[in-house]
């Protein structure tokens, strides 16, 4: 890892914004991220574990962890209003 734990969390939560989002790193360095709805509420839109933060060793690195989670928050909202669609339909 070639920056600080202080600042490899900082760029990761604020490429969120908005959004509120926090970043955990264990003493091994494994990485947890939650990305909440708003900065109001603590309803979760992604929880991501066991991210290996030993591997981020370079911008690219962080940019495709970022840009990998975007898809999943992307993914999980797009499921959540087709649900929320097919359940007002029925």
């Amino acid at each position: 890892m070639f920056l600080s734990a202080l600042e490899l969390r900082n760029i990761i939560e604020s490429s969120f914004l908005p959004k509120r989002c926090q970043c955990t790193l264990t003493p091994e360095l494994s990485m947890t991220v939650k990305v909440y709805s708003d900065g109001e509420t603590d309803q979760l839109d992604l929880l991501k574990t066991g991210i290996n933060a030993q591997q981020l060793n370079g911008c690219r690195e962080i940019n495709d962890l970022i840009a990998e989670l975007r898809s999943d928050l992307e993914l999980h909202h797009t499921e959540s209003v087709h649900r929320h669609v097919v359940g007002k339909a029925g």
